[in-house]
């Protein structure tokens, strides 16, 4: 053979093989993309959601009186939690038409960027430090009515198996870190945020919804047991509220403008 031929036949088989590595990178780069999206809209809607939420205050009381290490872990593991149930609830809407969940998902957006304006425009200067002490005195009702529910258990046998169950629980976790997580649970059940993770999760990728969303937690559960009080009395609650409306504006805009092919 030629040199002449076997340049020839060396450069024609040169394109075929680039256009397979092009093919298989430009699937890659739409999967990183997509990835990258939701990790993006998740984390934001978290952040805008939770600052000054009743689960942020919850955790900053917590840490002026216990390890705030506990309080984060518990706190943290509970949103986390929720966060990954949410997803697999918006996920399972996959069955439904994208482009259906798409729109519907782009409406209650918008509808919780609506109600987040009028929150702002209705709000007090000092809205922050007033759901700060609301949160404290709840916590302390609480408490108060766990230790009234221990005194009318008169019964000695009903007491030691009430000691046994928590003696139980407690060999693996701290009390601490158990009430955070309960508290926590319950008070982000139901919340904007948890409703917002669900409406992702059923329009972008799943993996990065999770992500962005206990990345987002994580963020401002720390804020909170560092200086939950001072962020309530320095950041007006009105802005962030007002920020958080006009960007749940922007993701239900996009949809117009971001088109699904499928």
């Amino acid at each position: 053979m030629s040199l002449s031929s076997l340049l020839r036949d060396t450069s024609s088989a040169v394109p075929s093989s680039f256009h397979l590595s092009s093919v298989s990178h430009g699937d890659h780069s739409d999967v990183n993309i997509g990835f990258i999206h939701a990790l993006v809209a998740s984390l934001t809607v978290i952040i805008i959601s939770e600052i000054g939420d009743k689960t942020f205050f919850i955790a900053a009381i917590m840490a002026m009186t216990h390890s705030r290490l506990t309080v984060f872990a518990g706190a943290v593991a509970a949103l986390g939690f929720m966060t990954v149930l949410s997803a697999i609830l918006g996920y399972a809407t996959t069955v439904i038409p994208h482009w259906f969940t798409h729109y519907v998902s782009s409406g209650l957006f918008a509808i919780f960027g609506i109600k987040m304006l009028k929150e702002a425009y209705s709000m007090s200067d000092n809205e922050g430090l007033e759901e700060y002490e609301e949160v404290q005195t709840e916590l302390r009702k609480k408490e108060e009515e766990e230790l009234q529910r221990m005194s009318e258990v008169e019964d000695p046998e009903s007491r030691v198996s009430h000691f046994q169950n928590r003696r139980f629980l407690y060999s693996f976790f701290s009390r601490v870190f158990l009430q955070a997580f309960v508290l926590t649970f319950l008070a982000e059940w139901g919340d904007r945020s948890q409703i917002s993770t669900i409406i992702l999760a059923a329009r972008d990728d799943v993996i990065g919804v999770i992500f962005g969303g206990t990345v987002g937690h994580a963020f401002c559960t720390g804020l909170a047991v560092i200086g939950g009080r001072f962020v309530a009395q320095k950041i007006s609650m009105r802005t962030v509220h007002f920020i958080g409306g006009v960007v749940f504006f922007i993701f239900a805009i996009s949809a117009f403008f971001v088109h699904d092919d499928s």
